[in-house]
């Protein structure tokens, strides 16, 4: 098969982005279609390796394999290696295994078998992982952060004071500091990160990405560098770099491999500087289905039951983090109809969509929720999104706009589904009100999923089954066959690859009503849901146990209060 070829049955590529690369290919014809589509940002350099070794049969090599010091270092010239792009990675006393990023080149497998006198073993290699080996092997040994400082002045700038701020503009201006910054944006949607934090400390700082809802620590700047840094990232998103005393929000916009990304910008000032912390968010790269989200049919169907309500008020609830967002963008996807107005207020505007008039709150110029929303109902929508309600008055116009003939759909900062009710309680909102208008509550929580290619299978212990809960859900008499993470090249040695949601559905039943009229606790009204029928979010997350997507550890993680 031809790559392109490849890469449409694998799902990877449509035809459309095919003939684009094809096109461009024409004006450079010496450069291959990979890296015509890489450069596009439609592909990665491990998509490359992967369609060139299915292409080839051949197997691509981990970076767990290459080797630690240099093979035949006497014998072949850094230089040969470096125009064939390939390494020798082990050898023995009638093999020698090379890889190559060109493994459609025959040139260096030739030489190499000529020159040990040995049968060669081709692999294939990602050209990134190509790029590091060299360095490391045949290079000076420093990292692309590494090459980057040494090119940056050897100054101290993190106890710059006022006078100085012309000075650290400077830096901050200079090529070396934002090729540094980039290099920390690009890794970081390399690694699928949402956040990137940048935190100075006494003696260093820290870099961390956030991947799968879990910190990594990752290679940093010297301290010497953070102030430099963090006025780039400052600059970048249109802050004062001279006020350093006070927190500071804002967005930076860029455009890499082909993707619209919107980073948005949060520094706060601590004891040894300002911390920094971004929120990736990939425009391209949220799937606005049910299903990926984590929804199966019989969840999904309770769920649109409640949304295609002609009005109403929908809550979907949980900590910051949980996917809150993404499940009400996928609903107003849904909604989204010529035929259907929706307006939505939000603190920020995450992702914009078409069709739907949104509007950022600028508490600044008293542009809050409360008053947003008393304009928009004057705009005769149909439905109406809150990015979050915060209080009292928000959740009373709220009421009042479901009251007159609108679905409003909104988020909560609570634990699970019942205890949604008290919070609206507490912050004042009537029991008259809050039966009369909200018909449904879903609280959801993120976990990791396994990844599909290193995940290894172990049967569960009777003990284990009996303790967590799992015979509900398992067929009586047969084997419990659960999953553990384990880690490869493509999930970065975590064993993970992605998040899903698990979740509870809970709609305003005339039994869930009645305990509210009354002010019942949450432990009540969960009762009282799961008798009607309700799965619990840790049941629902069981469920994904035994269907191999994620491990009982991690379900645990997210739903057990300790």
């Amino acid at each position: 098969m031809l790559f392109g070829e490849i890469l449409i049955s694998e799902g990877k590529l449509t035809s459309d982005a095919i003939s684009k690369a094809l096109a461009l290919q024409q004006d450079h014809p010496d450069t291959r279609i990979g890296m015509v589509l890489q450069k596009l940002g439609f592909i990665t350099a491990r998509d490359i390796a992967n369609t060139l070794a299915t292409q080839q049969g051949l197997a691509v090599i981990e970076s767990g394999e290459l080797p630690e010091f240099p093979i035949l270092e006497d014998r072949v010239s850094p230089r040969f290696l470096r125009e064939t792009s390939t390494i020798p990675v082990a050898e023995d006393a009638s093999t020698l295994t090379i890889a190559t990023v060109d493994p459609t080149n025959s040139y260096a497998a030739e030489a190499f078998r000529v020159l040990s006198s040995r049968e060669v073993i081709v692999r294939v290699m990602n050209g990134d992982d190509f790029e590091a080996i060299f360095e490391r092997l045949y290079g000076t040994g420093r990292t692309a952060m590494g090459q980057i400082v040494d090119d940056i002045e050897s100054v101290d700038v993190h106890d710059l004071d006022s006078e100085d701020v012309q000075h650290l503009k400077d830096l901050a201006s200079e090529a070396p500091v934002i090729r540094l910054v980039g290099l920390i944006i690009r890794r970081a949607l390399e690694t699928r990160a949402s956040d990137v934090h940048i935190e100075p400390f006494e003696n260093k700082l820290i870099v961390r990405y956030r991947i799968d809802g879990v910190m990594h620590e990752v290679e940093s700047p010297p301290r010497r560098l953070s102030a430099a840094v963090i006025s780039r990232v400052k600059i970048m998103a249109n802050l004062d770099i001279a006020e350093r005393r006070l927190p500071q929000d804002g967005r930076i916009k860029l455009r890499i491999q082909g993707k619209e990304i919107d980073l948005r910008v949060s520094t706060v000032p601590t004891m040894h500087g300002e911390s920094v912390v971004m929120r990736i968010l990939d425009k391209g790269g949220v799937p606005l289905n049910f299903e990926s989200l984590g929804f199966e049919p019989d969840l999904l169907k309770k769920f649109t039951d409640i949304l295609l309500r002609p009005h109403g008020i929908l809550l979907v609830t949980g900590p910051t983090g949980s996917g809150k967002t993404t499940t009400l963008y996928t609903a107003l996807s849904l909604l989204n109809k010529p035929d259907v107005k929706i307006l939505t207020v939000e603190d920020p505007v995450e992702y914009q969509m078409d069709g739907i008039n949104q509007i950022q709150v600028k508490p600044q110029i008293d542009l809050t929720f409360a008053n947003a929303l008393r304009s928009i109902v004057r705009q005769d929508p149909d439905v109406i999104m809150i990015g979050e309600i915060r209080d009292l008055e928000t959740a009373q116009i709220a009421v009042q706009s479901a009251l007159t003939g609108h679905l409003v759909l909104s988020t909560l900062h609570t634990n699970d589904a019942a205890s949604t009710v008290n919070r609206l309680l507490d912050m004042g909102m009537e029991d008259y009100l809050l039966t009369t208008t909200v018909v449904g509550i879903q609280a959801q929580r993120l976990v990791r999923t396994l990844c599909k290619d290193c995940r290894k299978a172990y049967r569960a212990v009777p003990e284990m089954i009996e303790e967590v809960g799992l015979a509900k859900f398992a067929a009586p008499g047969s084997d419990v066959i659960l999953y553990e993470p384990v880690g490869c090249e493509q999930c970065a040695r975590t064993g993970f690859v992605g998040r899903v949601a698990i979740m509870e559905v809970m709609p305003m039943s005339d039994g869930v009503r009645s305990l509210v009229m009354r002010h019942a606790t949450s432990g009540e009204i969960q009762k009282q849901a799961v008798s009607e029928g309700m799965m619990t979010m840790y049941e629902h997350g069981l469920r994904k146990v035994l269907a191999g997507t994620t491990t009982i550890e991690e379900v645990l993680r997210v739903t057990r209060e300790t």
